[in-house]
C-alpha cells in the first residue's frame, strides 16, 4: 500500500496513538498535518519523525473544539498542498471518575468530553469535506474506543461520548458517500506515555500486566497495533467499506461481553 503525494490531517498527533499514525502514514508517503492543542514539543518532535520519512510536513496548533480552529487546520493543508484526502480524528480527552458514583460527574464534564471527542471530529470532517470529496478517494478514520461500544473505560461521560463517536461515523459514512468513507477503529487498552506518567511505572506495569492477561492473545496494545489498522482504513484494501466500527484490542471485548455486574 502507498499514499505518494496523498495529504493526511491527524488531529490530536503530538504523542501517542495520534504521533505512530502520523509516523506511520508518511511512511506510506502521505504528506501529514501535526495538530496539537498544548503540547508543542512534542508535535515538533513528532514533524521531525514524520519529515525522516522523506515526506513533507506541517505543524498546526488547534483546538478541535473550536470550529475555527477546525476551518484553519484545513485551509492550512489545502493552502500547502491543494488536496486533502485522508482525516484522522484523533484528538480526545476524558476523565477518570468511577461508573457506579453517579456525583463523580458533572454536567461540566460531559460537555466539555463531548466538546472535543464528537463535536470536534464533525467538525474537523465539515472543514475537510470540500476537498476529501475532490479527492475521489476521500477517508476519514475517527479514533473511538471500546468504551463506546461496551460502556466501560475512564468514566461514563467518556464512554458516552465514543458511542457517540461511533453513531456518528455511521451516520456520515451514509451521507456522505460515495465520494468519501467513514471508519471508526475502537481500541482497547493502548500503552501509552499519558498512561505511565498519570500512574507511574509501578501501577503501569501492573495495568499492562492486567491487560495481557485479560485478553485472548495475551498482548496489550501500542499505538503502533492502532497505527496499523487506520493505516488499513486509509488503503485501497479498506475500499469496499464505510460505516465500520473495528474493534482492535487483542480479544478483550470477547472477556468483558461476558461481565455482569452482581
Amino acid at each position: 500500500m502507498q499514499l505518494k503525494d496523498q495529504v493526511a490531517v491527524v488531529t490530536g498527533s503530538a504523542t501517542g496513538i495520534g504521533a505512530a499514525v502520523a509516523v506511520k502514514l508518511a511512511g506510506l508517503g502521505a504528506r501529514i498535518v501535526v495538530n496539537c492543542t498544548k503540547s508543542v514539543k512534542d508535535a515538533e518532535d513528532t514533524l521531525a519523525l514524520v519529515k525522516a520519512r522523506d515526506v513533507d510536513g506541517i505543524l498546526c496548533q488547534g483546538d478541535v473544539s473550536n470550529d475555527a480552529d477546525c476551518r484553519r487546520i484545513a485551509k492550512l493543508a489545502h493552502d500547502r498542498w491543494g488536496r486533502i484526502d485522508i482525516l484522522v480524528n484523533n484528538a480526545g480527552t476524558t476523565v477518570f471518575a468511577d461508573h457506579s458514583d453517579l456525583e463523580a460527574l458533572s454536567g461540566d464534564d460531559f460537555i466539555n468530553i463531548y466538546k472535543v471527542n464528537v463535536i470536534g471530529a464533525y467538525q474537523m470532517i465539515r472543514a475537510c469535506a470540500p476537498h476529501l470529496k475532490a479527492s475521489q478517494f476521500g477517508r476519514v478514520v475517527n479514533v473511538s474506543s471500546i468504551a463506546g461500544v461496551l460502556g466501560v473505560g475512564s468514566s461514563v461521560a467518556y464512554a458516552a461520548s465514543k458511542g457517540a463517536l461511533n453513531t456518528l461515523t455511521k451516520s456520515l459514512a451514509r451521507s456522505l458517500a460515495p465520494e468519501i468513507r467513514v471508519n471508526a477503529v475502537c481500541p482497547g487498552f493502548v500503552g501509552t506515555r499519558w498512561f505511565s506518567e498519570r500512574f507511574g511505572p509501578e501501577t503501569y506495569a501492573r495495568i499492562v500486566e492486567h491487560n495481557v492477561n485479560a485478553a485472548p492473545l495475551h498482548r496489550a496494545g501500542t499505538p503502533e497495533d492502532i497505527a496499523e489498522v487506520v493505516a488499513f482504513f486509509c488503503g485501497e484494501g479498506a475500499r469496499h467499506i464505510t460505516g465500520e466500527t473495528m474493534l482492535t484490542d487483542a480479544g478483550h471485548h470477547l472477556a468483558l461481553a461476558g461481565v455482569t455486574r452482581r
